[in-house]
């Protein structure tokens, strides 16, 4: 037996009729070859359609969404980036540069390095990569280890390379950070299609650095995932963290001012020391030779 209909009569504005077949039309909701208003009603009722005008985002919204995009991608959940971007795309009322931009991006593919990197670092092969500097200057690293790490506000690739010669001036006094590179993903140019030969190695170089926290922060210091000892010794909280970067601890410890101490290695805590006695010197406050 046919299923038993029921009927309903309409008061609307006089064009509303032809709105609504304009609406079934645009939705593919059709009676044979004609848009039927029956049919986007039962929809409309059902919630398998949505009408009216899409979401507008106001530009912080819009900008928290680019910045979930960036981290999405930096952390290889290249799917999940794409979707957020649709999600913009189809659903905001966005000015047409900005779509153009979005559209654009959408287009891209990932860098075919960014899922070569992944790949290989499952299957600890060594490889080679081409990196610009903030500088401008390309440089390029025969890479034995690797790892994305998160650092304030964006991921970087950690790597152990065998190239030593770009930072040995800079770092003199801390050869065993010398094989440690500190990426952008957005600033990894290119990657050999030949996989480099040799062996992978199982870790970042690293130092153990003592760390004292002082005042507050005995309580407050929230753990890190290389802390390698955390005790309460009298009125200090002593942490040992096995740094594998000198920059990212020089500026954790700057944020936390005279309540964190670097108490050793030596050569770690007089490179803050210098930063301190240049700091003085560019603010005209005199230090005791």
């Amino acid at each position: 037996m046919p299923r038993k209909k029921e009927t309903i009569t309409l008061s609307i504005p006089p064009g509303t009729k032809e709105q609504l077949e304009a609406i079934a039309r645009q939705l593919n909701i059709t009676w044979g070859k004609e848009p039927s208003i029956s049919g986007l009603i039962v929809a409309i009722a059902q919630q398998s359609v949505e009408v009216g005008k899409p979401f507008t985002l106001d530009s912080n919204q819009v900008n928290a969404l680019h910045k979930a995009i960036k981290a999405l991608s930096d952390a290889g959940q290249i799917g999940e980036a794409q979707t957020v971007l649709t999600l913009l795309l189809e659903r905001s009322n966005l000015e047409a540069p900005l779509r153009q931009s979005l559209m654009k991006q959408l287009s891209q593919p990932a860098p075919a390095w960014r899922i070569q990197i992944e790949e290989l670092i499952k299957r600890q092969q060594p490889f080679y990569l081409v990196y610009q500097n903030s500088q401008g200057d390309e440089l390029a690293y025969t890479v034995r280890y690797a790892e994305v790490r998160f650092f304030e506000r964006r991921f970087y690739l950690m790597i152990w390379c065998e190239e030593t010669q770009d930072v040995e001036n800079d770092i003199p006094d801390l050869p065993e950070l010398w094989h440690n590179r500190c990426l952008r993903l957005d600033r990894i140019e290119s990657m050999a299609t030949i996989p480099a030969s040799g062996n992978w190695r199982g870790e970042l170089g690293y130092l153990e650095v003592y760390l004292h926290f002082r005042q507050g922060l005995v309580k407050a210091y929230q753990p890190k995932e290389d802390d390698i000892k955390d005790e309460v010794i009298g009125d200090v909280r002593q942490v040992v963290r096995r740094v594998v970067n000198d920059f990212w601890l020089i500026r954790e410890v700057s944020r936390y001012w005279e309540d964190c101490v670097i108490v050793s290695p030596e050569n770690v805590r007089d490179r803050l020391k210098q930063k301190l006695l240049t700091l003085c010197q560019l603010y005209d406050i005199e230090t005791r030779s």
